[in-house]
């Protein structure tokens, strides 16, 4: 093939993508992935893995990203829980995730970090949040996060629940779907979309099986990375 006639291919492919958008194509609920080996994350600069329920992979991964405004509607939240042991206070620098790039390839711009307080097993106040944080990527989709967070266990141990979102437009990378995990530890995860552009009745979190019925597994999959202090 030419070079000319490759080029005019490739205008005519991005002239058809653009024009799918226009006309109605929009996010969709999960992926379901031909693989489901983890890639293998050491931690670095001094840190220690805090927490880790990275294992037992489903193979379906759940959307959890901020799109552009116009598809506000189908801005959604993954979260699941974690549990800090009493008298101690960890120093999260790093939260990896395990996830795939689906209707697109990416990149995201950034994640969102979002760690709540347990209010009766499921996400309640923010306990602290790490906004367009920057990443580096572990495999395809899967990001090393740098955020930076410190929480206790007070005196009878702490439950929190985290949160990954990835800001990227629809338009432009497609999607990220959170990988799950067939181990449900603590209580399941669970999953968000206010604007209910996906209408499963999911305007507050709910739990993520409930929500969607994708074959996908109880919790998601992710570690904390940190140091550990008193």
């Amino acid at each position: 093939m030419s070079k000319v006639a490759l080029l005019t291919t490739v205008a005519m492919l991005a002239v058809s993508a653009s024009s799918a958008l226009s006309q109605g194509a929009h996010p969709t609920l999960s992926v379901k992935q031909a693989s489901t080996s983890r890639p293998f994350v050491l931690p670095q600069n001094g840190l220690q893995i805090l927490y880790d329920q990275r294992d037992n992979d489903n193979g379906v991964g759940i959307v959890s990203q901020n799109f552009e405004s116009s598809l506000d509607s189908f801005d959604a939240r993954g979260a699941d829980d974690f549990a800090i042991p009493k008298g101690v206070e960890w120093h999260i620098k790093r939260v990896v995730a395990d996830g795939a790039y689906f209707n697109g390839s990416g990149p995201a711009a950034s994640y969102d970090v979002v760690v709540y307080k347990d209010a009766g097993g499921t996400p309640g106040a923010i306990a602290d949040d790490c906004n367009n944080a920057p990443y580096t990527d572990s495999g395809a989709g899967s990001p090393i996060i740098t955020c930076k967070v410190s929480l206790k266990g007070g005196r009878r141990g702490a439950k929190y629940w985290v949160s990954v979102q990835a800001n990227m437009d629809f338009s432009a990378g497609g999607e990220w779907g959170w990988n799950t995990n067939n181990t449900v530890r603590g209580t399941a995860s669970q999953w968000v979309n206010p604007g209910d552009g996906f209408g499963t009745g999911c305007t507050s979190y709910t739990t993520t099986t409930t929500c969607i019925p994708s074959g996908e597994g109880g919790d998601f999959s992710f570690a904390l990375m940190g140091k550990v202090g008193n």
